[in-house]
């Protein structure tokens, strides 16, 4: 079995590596009944203007590209690859789909998910994050093998793993494009949570420049230096594991635990993780 080095190759050829593939050369017209998105997918919000324009393609021209599942002993499919195009063949009102069908272990999957959504650019940095920490928990991985496996540099998925230490409020402020990452980066230089929350409302009110917010950060650090330090969260445990269990962020304090979420649909999942 050989070792991801990374992405050049693209996801047919990663899989290739690690997944027994049935009857590779052929293509299979799957029931979509039978079939079931993986619960582990890193991406969660599927943009529906543009779900709605492909499924109008479907209804046209079909399924050009066969998606990617793997069979279950009870005779369902799982979704290793092409979730977007399931649910869009879902909505032209197609009842089955061609797709390649392959073995592979349960360890795997989140894996092939987490490539394919990082080549397409599918998820946001909240998401890369907690999939990246979902995976070296659950794989006992470094930064650097991480890095290695998707075929990133060992600074850009620490960068993204320093995302999950900010405030609840931030990290959704992240996933609904409010911010971006050089903001976000900057605002971890804070000294305390109070300090970051003040600054991210600065950034949505006075639209402040990556480098107006670092100059604010160096400023805040400078004066919070002199005062006594305030003791650490003492949740952070618990919030880490929760945002790992749901994929998505969780903050705690005395007496009560919040979860945010953006719609309705990002509600459900969360319900079906919690289940």
């Amino acid at each position: 079995m050989k070792k991801i080095t990374g992405l050049g190759r693209g996801l047919d050829a990663l899989i290739d590596t690690h997944i027994t593939t049935d009857n590779a050369s052929s293509i299979n017209e799957v029931e979509l009944s039978l079939i079931f998105a993986n619960p582990d997918q890193p991406r969660h919000k599927f943009d529906e203007e543009a779900l709605q324009e492909l499924s109008d393609s479907i209804r046209e021209h079909g399924v050009i590209s066969p998606i990617t599942l793997r069979k279950n002993e009870d005779g369902t499919y799982m979704i290793i690859a092409g979730e977007r195009r399931f649910r869009a063949a879902k909505m032209a009102g197609l009842t089955t789909i061609p797709a390649y069908i392959r073995t592979a272990k349960d360890e795997q999957v989140m894996e092939w998910a987490l490539i394919e959504n990082i080549q397409r650019e599918d998820l946001d940095a909240i998401e890369i994050a907690l999939a990246y920490q979902r995976l070296m928990d659950e794989y006992d991985l470094t930064q650097e093998q991480m890095a290695e496996r998707v075929g990133k540099k060992r600074a850009t998925v620490a960068n993204y793993l320093r995302l999950l230490k900010l405030p609840a409020e931030i990290q959704i402020g992240i996933k609904e494009k409010t911010l971006d990452m050089g903001h976000a980066r900057a605002i971890l230089g804070c000294p305390s949570t109070e300090l970051q929350l003040a600054i991210y409302k600065r950034i949505l009110q006075e639209g402040l420049s990556v480098r107006k917010v670092e100059e604010l950060v160096s400023n805040k650090g400078r004066k919070s230096s002199t005062k006594k330090k305030k003791a650490d969260n003492p949740y952070a445990l618990q919030e880490k594991v929760m945002s790992k269990r749901i994929n998505h962020a969780v903050q705690i304090t005395k007496g009560k635990i919040t979860i945010l979420f953006k719609d309705d649909d990002e509600l459900s999942m969360i319900i079906e993780h919690l289940r």
